[in-house]
């Protein structure tokens, strides 16, 4: 694996990581996840302007999960007799 990074930074990073208690862990983890999801979020309005903010979840949404989930999903979350 190529890495940018000296093992002696690696190592202090990881001791960093085994102090955090799990609590921190998981917060860093989902403050991290929310970040990508900004981020393709970001990438998807760049790349496609012309949807609207329901379309951009749903395309998000397909990425993220799949097809299969996405249509799923709408469905469960779209108003009756709304146009999927």
């Amino acid at each position: 694996m190529i890495s940018d990074t000296s093992p002696q930074a690696a190592e202090v990073h990881l001791e960093w990581f085994r102090r955090m208690t799990p609590a921190q862990r998981l917060e860093m983890a989902l403050e991290m996840s929310e970040e990508v999801r900004g981020l393709a979020l970001a990438g998807l309005r760049s790349r496609r302007p012309e949807l609207t903010a329901n379309e951009l979840k749903r395309e998000l949404i397909r990425l993220m999960y799949g097809l299969e989930i996405q249509r799923d999903s709408w469905q469960v979350t779209s108003p009756a007799g709304a146009s999927n």
